[in-house]
């Protein structure tokens, strides 16, 4: 799977390796639960394949991570949740019976392990609750990534579904199909920000007093800014916002990109 921030190429082949059938008919419903302490600065990294990831910032001490798994012809038992515990954090995926030709699936944090499905209908979503501090990473194929109210930072990719993320501190968002809705709390960012869809648009906001470098780009579609930006050729605009920094980088290729002052 992908790292904390992956380009929209990572999404594409995460699409080519994992298939959902057709949409369940009486579906069984079964739950997961855990709970447990991660510590500032670590990360909370949910992997699924089919299903949505739900985000919301928490005023308590441990993280609190919670899924239901729903499927119609296939046996929601097929799909198994594994908690991976390791030196950044905590990863949690939802495991999918081996595919043919394909690597064993094996849950790991970041750019480790494997997960792939195939001619199974069983969906997962997952609600976390995220103490302040803590950075969430969601990444899935068939379905949505939100985070709302958050206190860390908040890394969301998927290929099918929108992404939707407030947070007081900074945020990526990639996906292929799917509108990408962004709040950012922070002005001053320690690394490069990146945004994009394929098909569907792009809307970030950041604080007026923000420091970095400004790069939008359409295919088919408008580039909207409330910061001053400068055309760079065809379905391209950079700026400069305060003192310059980190690059800021929203791309949509059938959508529109819209930068937005917050206060």
């Amino acid at each position: 799977m992908c790292n904390r921030t992956r380009p929209l190429a990572t999404a594409l082949a995460l699409a080519v390796v994992a298939a959902c059938s057709d949409d369940p008919t009486g579906p069984i419903s079964m739950d997961f639960e855990w709970s447990g302490t991660v510590l500032p600065g670590d990360q909370i990294e949910i992997k699924g394949i089919s299903g949505n990831i739900q985000f919301t910032g928490d005023q308590g001490t441990q993280v609190v991570v919670s899924a239901t798994k729903t499927g119609g012809q296939s046996d929601v038992a097929s799909v198994t949740i594994e908690v991976v515990t390791h030196a950044g954090g905590v990863t949690i995926c939802a495991v999918y019976p081996d595919v043919a030709g394909q690597p064993p699936n094996v849950c790991g944090p970041d750019d480790q392990g494997h997960l792939s499905a195939e001619d199974n209908d069983v969906t997962v979503d997952f609600t976390v609750l995220v103490p302040e501090g803590v950075t969430a990473v969601g990444k899935t194929v068939a379905g949505s990534v939100r985070a709302d109210q958050l206190e860390g930072d908040v890394f969301a990719v998927t290929v099918s579904g929108n992404i939707d993320l407030t947070t007081t501190t900074i945020a990526t968002g990639v996906t292929v199909s799917g509108i990408v809705t962004a709040d950012i709390g922070s002005a001053d960012w320690g690394r490069d920000l990146e945004f994009a869809a394929v098909s569907g648009s792009v809307t970030v906001t950041v604080p007026a007093a923000t420091n970095a470098f400004v790069v939008a780009t359409v295919v088919s579609g408008t580039i909207t800014s409330d910061f001053p930006l400068t055309d760079a050729g065809p379905g391209r605009r950079e700026g400069t916002l305060g003192s310059g920094g980190p690059t800021l980088a929203l791309a949509a290729v059938s959508g529109n990109v819209t930068l937005r002052r917050g206060p």
